[in-house]
């Protein structure tokens, strides 16, 4: 029987943009999101890593954890959309941001970029062998969930990851979502 090898991935707290549905650019979060990161239930691993951004940064310290910045976990870049509304951008191009997965006509990174990056840093997670929390962002969490049910890239809207919260994953032989009570 292996070793259950264990993945925690923290989305950040809550922050202005996600407030205003802007498309992010680094901002500190709010003082709600401290004030909710505050309650949480701790949270211990060998090894724990945060995207460069000063709102996965500021969630860890929050935590209480002292995080390793990890490039891999950075949030999906928006290219020229940073800092706009969502409502600001033309219907088809919000259509095509929101139905294919291959889209990048804003000039950053496409859904299946961020896939296939966080499929690369959740393999070296598994060659590493150690329980692992990584804070990170929301697109993030969303990957590592379609890559753990082998679910399509399309999917990807569709799940919501709220700030803050925390979705466990476990590694034996293959990736399984675990739900805690």
């Amino acid at each position: 029987m292996r070793k259950v090898l264990r993945l925690d991935l923290v989305s950040h707290g809550l922050t202005e943009a996600m407030r205003k549905a802007r498309f992010p650019v680094d901002e500190p979060l709010t003082e709600s999101g401290l004030d909710l990161l505050a309650e949480s239930t701790p949270l211990r691993a060998e090894r724990v890593f945060a995207g460069p951004e000063r709102r996965t940064v500021e969630t860890a310290v929050a935590l209480g954890l002292t995080a390793q910045e990890d490039m891999r976990l950075r949030d999906l870049d928006a290219g020229a959309w940073r800092g706009g509304e969502l409502v600001s951008l033309p219907e088809d191009e919000l259509h095509a941001w929101l139905t294919d997965p291959t889209f990048r006509g804003h000039g950053g990174e496409s859904v299946v970029d961020v896939i296939e990056r966080t499929r690369l840093w959740m393999a070296q997670v598994v060659e590493q062998d150690a329980s692992t929390i990584a804070v990170t962002h929301p697109a993030v969490v969303r990957s590592a969930m379609l890559i753990t049910l082998d679910a399509p890239p399309k999917s990807f809207w569709r799940i919501d990851i709220p700030p803050g919260s925390v979705t466990r994953l476990h590694f034996r032989g293959q990736w399984t979502l675990h739900f805690t009570a």
